[in-house]
């Protein structure tokens, strides 16, 4: 497809010259993902790393194409998608191949999970397919190693439309008047800006069976809002618009021509300016936190990272800036010259080293993790990538063709021989694996049949009352007394007629109340005795109106076993609320926490507070207590249990209540 518009002769003005500082610019992005990849607490907003490159993209795509067409009088798109594809699929395919083999090898159990996104990977959907496939609670317990590329499947899926619409847009306008067609871009960024502020949930998110409106529902699919917000080409779409929208005014060879000549020094200024604006925004924005998705990314944060990026593009373009020297020294020109090899491959590295996708990594892993990273990325890069993309592919065969000695033909042919077999095998084991859950989802999914849910507790459950239903299994079903307390009962000569109703339920003894952690040891807890009220994604803060109602229906008898505090931070107050309803009860049993989270030390210090001699709060110290257990005990993420992990844990709080 191409424009038939007449050339004329080309002005140079959108030349795009070899711009060093975007490369510059490329290093730091990619060394903030690369840090928030490894451990979200050492860099919070380090995922906007991705948004720079969003903007990067759209405005050198942009730039060139409108190069091409004052160049050439035409915009080639079949040439332009072959030359993305040199660049991009080489070593895409590359990680593929090294990921199947290495998974088949050593992780045979998670192939049929990684089926999925591969598929989504080989046809650049990876982010529609994360979100039609959700992550959920237990996800993190996946081995997820492609879950990264979603990013370049937003830009693949930019790089095959927007030629299409430059075409357009050049065959009408031309590059003179593309201004205009500029301000509709920024419209159009802040259109979506203002779409994905009207659709965020300001709430938690959480499981969907906990918090619905955090989800949309698809049939028996819940579709997390958070995640589509932040994976859908829609609305990550503002960083490439406006990035599109800077090529149309802001051309290096037109500004140099201009009176901006000259304006270096304030461009220095306005860079770093909007240097200080990213650091601030990486350092402080989150993307979900457990009180829910981060208002100041979904209610313009995208749109002001995109800005901050375009004021050091302004900067970076512009030959005469010091920001542009600075930032095309030569390590940030090998580093971001090397970025895309960088994202590319350091995700399933931080994945095999920790094993599961909820886990971070110790300084330590990231260190090893990185040189592994750097030492692959530069193999990819001087031997697959800069051979495709040069075309030497063909030469360099040919010439092990005709040279004389054939020992370096039959090396390459056994190579090539050998990689091909082992490919087909990972291949043929990846299509006939069966899905299978993670071992923390299968827990839970098994503990789940062993709980009572707060309607069983307080009989409010299920269809009661309805014509035929039988009462609640621990309720006790007698004859009505009146105020005399004597049996009303009315006698016919052929029917007898009496009035029942339910008393209330008994107090429930070895009361256990928790979260996803009790829940999966909720079978053999109840084995022992014990009635388990456990729910993934709960926090403290959420079963305050729990204890109430319980109090109030009088439902607590003695002991009562209380594990929360893994999935969120909470208050002094909050566990003062918490414990109120428990003032009465003789042995409450409250277990710290085992988890390498950002809250667990401030919540283990407030439970710590409340183990007070001659009080009724007894706490056990599972985070000292977990360390002696032997055997099979915890899931991948340290923090969920095995099956010697369950046994220890109700041994743990047997030795406490005796039972």
């Amino acid at each position: 497809m191409t424009s038939t518009r007449p050339h004329r002769a080309a002005s140079n003005l959108s030349k795009v010259p070899y711009l060093p500082g975007l490369d510059g610019m490329r290093a730091l992005a990619v060394a903030a993902v690369l840090v928030y990849h490894a451990n979200p607490t050492w860099l919070p907003g380090g995922f906007l790393g991705v948004e720079v490159f969003f903007v990067i993209s759209g405005y050198l795509i942009t730039l060139l194409l409108m190069a091409e067409r004052e160049r050439t009088g035409t915009v080639r798109i079949g040439a332009f998608w072959m030359r993305r594809a040199r660049r991009l699929l080489p070593a895409l395919f590359l990680m593929l191949f090294l990921l199947i083999t290495y998974t088949w090898m050593f992780r045979a159990e998670e192939l049929g999970k990684l089926r999925g996104d591969v598929i989504a990977a080989l046809f650049y959907v990876s982010n529609w397919y994360q979100i039609w496939v959700g992550q959920g609670y237990s996800a993190t317990g996946d081995f997820a190693p492609l879950r990264h590329l979603w990013s370049l499947a937003v830009e693949e899926q930019f790089y095959l439309l927007w030629p299409v619409a430059m075409l357009f847009l050049l065959r009408r306008n031309g590059t003179r008047n593309l201004a205009l067609t500029a301000r509709w871009l920024v419209v159009a960024a802040i259109a979506v800006t203002v779409l994905t502020a009207l659709v965020y949930h300001p709430g938690r998110i959480g499981d969907c069976s906990v918090n619905p409106e955090a989800y949309w529902t698809i049939g028996d699919r819940c579709i997390s809002k958070a995640d589509t917000l932040y994976l859908s080409t829609i609305t990550r779409s503002s960083g490439l618009l406006l990035g599109a929208a800077f090529a149309m005014l802001w051309r290096p060879m037109a500004i140099m021509r201009g009176p901006l000549r000259n304006a270096g020094r304030l461009l220095d200024l306005i860079a770093l300016a909007g240097l200080g604006f990213l650091c601030l925004f990486v350092w402080t924005i989150h993307f979900v936190t457990p009180a829910g998705a981060d208002p100041w990314l979904f209610r313009g944060g995208f749109l002001w990272t995109a800005l901050a990026t375009l004021m050091m593009i302004a900067a970076v373009t512009h030959s005469r800036t010091i920001t542009a020297k600075v930032l095309g020294n030569p390590v940030f020109l090998y580093v971001g010259t090397r970025s895309y090899g960088l994202y590319l491959f350091s995700w399933p590295i931080y994945q095999i080293i920790r094993e599961v996708a909820g886990n971070v990594l110790s300084f330590r892993e990231f260190v090893v993790a990185l040189i592994l990273t750097m030492i692959i990325t530069e193999l990819s890069y001087r031997f697959i990538e800069m051979p495709v993309r040069r075309r030497q592919v063909a030469a360099w065969w040919e010439s092990l063709r005709v040279r004389r000695d054939p020992v370096p033909r039959q090396i390459a042919a056994v190579t090539v021989v050998a990689t091909l077999l082992v490919l087909a095998f990972g291949v043929l084991r990846l299509g006939l694996a069966d899905v299978e859950q993670n071992e923390i989802a299968a827990a839970l999914d098994a503990g789940q049949e062993n709980v009572t849910s707060l309607d069983e507790l307080l009989g409010t459950g299920g269809d009661e009352g309805a014509a035929g239903a039988d009462p609640p299994p621990s309720a006790t079903t007698v004859p009505a007394v009146a105020d005399t307390a004597v049996a009303a009962a009315t006698t016919t000569s052929t029917t007898t007629t009496t009035t029942t109703t339910t008393l209330p339920k008994e107090p429930v003894d070895y009361l256990a109340i928790g979260d996803s952690v009790m829940l999966g040891a909720a079978g053999v807890l109840s084995n022992r005795g014990y009635t388990v009220n456990a729910e993934v994604s709960r926090q403290m803060v959420d079963v305050v109106p729990v204890m109430e109602q319980l109090a109030d229906a009088d439902l607590f008898g003695d002991p009562v076993v209380i594990h929360l505090g893994t999935n969120g931070p909470f208050t002094k107050e909050t566990l003062d609320a918490f414990l109120a309803p428990l003032s009465s009860v003789p042995n409450v049993i409250m277990l710290n926490i085992r988890a390498e989270r950002p809250w667990t030390a401030s919540n283990n210090a407030l439970l710590q507070e409340r183990d007070r001699p001659g009080d009724n709060i007894i706490l056990i110290d599972w985070q000292g207590l977990s360390q002696g257990c032997t055997g099979n005990c915890f899931s991948a993420d340290g923090i969920h249990l095995s099956a010697d992990g369950q046994r220890f844990y109700a041994d743990v709080i047997g030795d406490v209540t005796g039972r």
